[in-house]
């Protein structure tokens, strides 16, 4: 039975029971709560789990239990599909007001003013997720369509030359995947004052900080702090053009549908969130098409199942994987009841591979209908930029698909280490253009 006798405050960086790797755990029950969860004596924040998180997935999946308990860091789990979905939809009882990472924002003081989208519950929450939801929406994202579509091939052109017949390697991370979102996402939300340079390391320190204040963390305490002024001063509407994301959400306190003083917070959270997954995001099904050139043959043959193609590897590479809520009150999980302002860590990652949910789970496969995925979470906390992301990746796929008769790795990808993210920090790919 492994000792659970020292709990730990989470930011401490001190550990309250030994850890063992992912390979090795033992399966026990919780004896400090008397109940059916299981006890999984796993560290998911440790950086080589971080790195390849699937085989820890699968344990705490196949413990025996819906709930698991990780007393390295005193909290409670869920990885099955279904009980993930449910706790994702159900905000009465698990709450993100208490903030979506470890910190407990009811005790803790956060390091940034809570997001009102992703760390808020109603009715503070429905105002903002309202206005987003339209400016965001897929009808009015019709507007940016054919100019982003024109801006991936203009990349995609720039990147392989006007030649036909050639070869070209690149690191599809650094020349596409980050490149692309920054062509056409900081326009589409009106920035104007340059300093581009800024989103990505705003993003994965944010990210970051859902998790422990480990390494990860600690190392960017001082860099990031030019980086969250820039933020901030990109969020005024003066600082924004006329035209676009920035400014539909300031027109929206015009009719008082929001706040003066939540807009700001609302341009925030775009910029955010709205970079970094969606490079992720390109990563994974670049990643996957190239593990699999006849999926990759297939998607050129019939260009129709891109967004499928783009599910599929969310699905299966979930760039957020982690997200945490917090218990409203006395709520049960599986048989085990959990006590009121308990933190329950949920891995997207592992439900979107669950066998009880997805036939052959770890196959990348068009022929899958992968729709019910919860890479962009689920219920009111619904990712609001999801359709942005899928725009984007589209159009990018696209331009590819016209250009590229096949991919192949020129070397092997390198893993970017993140607390909550999954992705890639390398992707060597070799481009054989038609």
């Amino acid at each position: 039975m492994t000792s659970l006798a020292a709990s730990r405050c989470p930011f401490s960086g001190a550990t309250g029971a030994p850890s063992s790797s992912a390979d090795g755990p033992a399966t026990h029950e919780a004896p400090r709560i008397a109940s059916t969860a299981a006890v999984v004596d796993v560290d998911p924040f440790d950086e080589a789990v971080l790195a390849n998180p699937h085989p820890m997935h699968e344990q705490l999946r196949e413990a025996g239990r819906d709930l698991v308990y990780l007393p390295q860091y005193d909290t409670y789990a869920v990885a099955r599909y279904e009980v993930v979905r449910e706790t994702l939809e159900n905000w009465q009882d698990f709450a993100s007001g208490a903030g979506v990472g470890l910190s407990n924002f009811n005790r803790e003081e956060p390091w940034r003013a809570p997001s009102l989208l992703l760390e808020a519950d109603p009715p503070r929450h429905d105002a903002p997720r309202a206005a987003l939801e339209k400016i965001l929406g897929p009808r009015r994202l019709r507007h940016y369509e054919s100019g982003w579509m024109d801006t991936a091939h203009r990349l995609v052109d720039s990147l392989l030359g006007q030649g036909i017949g050639s070869t070209r390697e690149l690191d599809a991370v650094t020349a596409i995947s980050e490149v692309y979102p920054l062509q056409v996402f900081p326009d589409a939300v009106g920035l104007t004052q340059g300093g581009l340079e800024n989103l990505l390391p705003y993003g994965n320190f944010a990210f970051n900080a859902f998790g422990p204040r480990n390494r990860l963390v600690t190392d960017e305490m001082e860099s990031i702090k030019p980086v969250m002024a820039w933020v901030a001063q990109q969020c005024p509407r003066e600082a924004l053009s006329a035209e676009g994301f920035g400014a539909d959400i300031w027109a929206r306190t015009d009719h008082r549908d929001l706040t003066e003083e939540q807009a700001p917070m609302i341009v925030r959270s775009l910029l955010t969130a709205g970079v970094d997954t969606t490079v992720y995001g390109i990563s994974a099904v670049l990643y996957h098409l190239a593990s699999n050139p006849e999926q990759y043959q297939r998607l050129r043959n019939d260009p129709s199942l891109v967004r499928r193609a783009f599910e599929e590897a969310l699905r299966l590479e979930s760039p957020v994987q982690t997200f945490f809520r917090t218990t409203t009150r006395e709520v049960s999980i599986g048989g085990t009841t959990l006590p009121t302002d308990q933190k329950v860590l949920m891995f997207l990652g592992a439900a979107n591979r669950d066998p009880r949910r997805w036939e052959n789970p770890d196959a990348f496969d068009l022929d899958r209908n992968p729709s019910g995925h919860v890479a962009f979470g689920s219920g009111i906390h619904q990712c609001a930029g999801q359709h942005v992301a899928r725009l984007e990746a589209a159009c990018i796929l696209i331009a590819l698909l016209e250009r590229v008769e096949h991919l192949e790795f020129a070397a092997a990808p390198e893993r970017k280490i993140n607390n909550t993210l999954l992705g890639w920090a390398s992707l060597p790919l070799r481009l054989h253009t038609t």
